[in-house]
């Protein structure tokens, strides 16, 4: 593994998986007796809501939450709702 030039490096992917690490997730590096260690830090999150924090706010729409419902439930088929 090789550090950049800001001083970031790759957690492996696999690593990642094993220690359920995902995108956005916070790690601190601190040293154990001579050794560097990457430590996940435990947010109180879930993984949901860390997925509803980072998602909230990315769509726009201008159909209300009814007109929406109708849309994805298949109602009204053709009765004049754009998409």
């Amino acid at each position: 593994m090789r550090v950049n030039r800001r001083g970031q490096i790759t957690i492996p992917v696999d690593l990642r998986k094993k220690y359920g690490i995902t995108e956005g997730d916070e790690v601190d590096v601190i040293e154990v007796g001579g050794t560097l260690t990457i430590v996940h830090r435990e947010s109180g999150e879930t993984r949901g809501q860390r997925l509803v924090r980072r998602m909230r706010g990315a769509a726009s729409t201008t159909m209300s939450t009814d007109e929406l419902m109708r849309l994805l439930r298949g109602d009204d088929w053709g009765s004049g709702i754009v998409t």
